[in-house]
């Protein structure tokens, strides 16, 4: 419908009895009231013929699109004037398949400034103005088109993706980097494991571009978590998904086993044929001595040898490519269990011992673990540090738990004495009124 007087609906007098008529689910005729409120009323109907309805929706579609596009390059051009930058090529950028908010449009600015910056040995600068080539714009497009779907997957279209039911397995295994909860400021101490790990696994996934050159800078494909238990292994692991922004699929040697022989080697492939449609992706091993184990023993069946076969062999074989962003992110208390193959697949190997505990970092981690609680005002977190020599991040979080069911109990203890003395006063009150 077209409406050419719309303005003159701002001057109609406005009553709370109007307001309260648009809640009631009474039937009434657009067509009438429309009629009432304006003078000139132009209604277009769509065709009844299935060939002229096809071709009326296409148009509406198309117009829909140009509308789309043109909004799309006004707020891109808007970025580009508040932070003195151009585009000769602009108004032939494709933007199709998504809807520019202005703060959508400055991840696009900044991601192709980062591009042509990193790839240009002599930006082009025309005007005192930093000229963005359309290349790196698109480029930028595509990588914010690839976010967008990556957080639609896991809510809407993760069983849509698994193709047969060795894939619909993992469906349940994937948690979005949103839901897990946990941040590198959550875990105390092991300051060099997390600058580590922000370097070889947040960065290349954050800042694909600057790892795309040469043949030395890849992302790495293994990182393996070792050390004492209690230490922050897993946390890390949980830390490290939310930080870097990818999907998570947490397995264990049962999401890799089935009763029905030969089914663990499929649902090995499915499980990298799966995770390769989610990339960028967290693939968390816990305890991965129990499912790369050593090979050759004298107990190992021949199902297991099998499966841990097919695990290194879609893991860093012919069918890998380098493109797929997949992490293998193993973690445990005993690396001397491990494959030498597997150890050859985890090039970076970060180490968390209880040396790293000193008493400044279990200071940090007892902030962190009572950071909500109902403290007194003179908490000595220091004291407490000193006199926690040898614990692990673990061991504090459970000494913390154990006093924080002390004032439970003490509180219990004092129901009981008034209880007991209401008791007592009652029968005491009861034989002076008898006597």
């Amino acid at each position: 419908m077209v409406l050419p007087n719309i303005g003159r609906l701002a001057k109609l007098p406005l009553s709370l009895k109007h307001l309260t008529d648009g809640l009631k689910g009474e039937k009434r005729s657009n067509e009438n009231d429309i009629t009432k409120l304006f003078i000139n009323v132009l209604c277009l109907y769509p065709p009844k013929e299935e060939d002229l309805l096809r071709t009326f929706n296409n148009q509406i579609e198309e117009d829909r699109r140009i509308v789309i596009s043109r909004s799309n390059l006004i707020e891109l051009h808007k970025v580009l004037e508040e932070n003195e930058m151009s585009c000769m090529d602009l108004l032939h950028v494709n933007t199709d398949g998504l809807i520019l908010t202005k703060r959508k449009a400055e991840k696009v600015i900044g991601w192709a400034k980062n591009h042509y910056l990193s790839s240009s040995l002599l930006p082009c600068i025309k005007g005192d103005r930093l000229s963005l080539p359309r290349g790196s714009l698109e480029i930028a497009i595509v990588r914010l088109k690839e976010q967008e779907t990556i957080s639609e997957k896991p809510s809407q279209n993760l069983k849509n993706l698994a193709k047969d039911e060795y894939e619909s397995n993992f469906v349940s295994a994937v948690v979005a980097p949103g839901e897990i909860g946990v941040k590198f400021n959550d875990v105390g101490a092991l300051e060099e494991v997390k600058k580590a790990l922000n370097e070889l696994v947040i960065l290349p996934m954050r800042r694909p571009e600057l790892y795309s050159h040469g043949n030395l800078l890849r992302p790495c494909k293994g990182i393996l978590l070792f050390g004492p238990p209690g230490t922050g292994k897993t946390l890390l692991a949980k830390a490290l998904a939310t930080e870097a922004g990818a999907n998570f699929i947490s397995i264990t040697g049962s999401t890799l086993t089935s009763k029905w022989f030969g089914d663990a080697e499929k649902l090995t492939k499915a499980l990298f044929s799966f995770a390769s449609k989610l990339a960028p992706v967290i693939i968390f091993v816990d305890e991965v001595d129990s499912l790369l184990g050593a090979r050759g023993g004298s107990f190992e069946h021949e199902a297991t040898r099998r499966r841990r076969n097919e695990f290194m062999a879609a893991w860093d074989g012919l069918r890998s490519k380098d493109s797929q962003r997949i992490l293998i992110l193993g973690a445990t208390n005993r690396p001397f269990d491990l494959d030498d193959a597997v150890i050859r697949r985890l090039p970076r190997r970060q180490v968390c011992f209880r040396k790293y505990l000193d008493a400044e970092n279990r200071m940090k981690i007892l902030r962190i673990i009572l950071n909500r609680e109902n403290l007194e005002s003179d908490f000595q977190f220091d004291k407490l540090a000193n006199a926690t020599e040898g614990y692990s991040g673990s061991d504090l979080k459970n000494l913390c738990i154990a006093a924080a069911y002390r004032p439970v109990e003490e509180l219990l203890e004092e129901e009981k004495v008034i209880q007991f003395n209401f008791f007592f006063l009652h029968d005491l009150h009861s034989l002076l009124y008898r006597a």
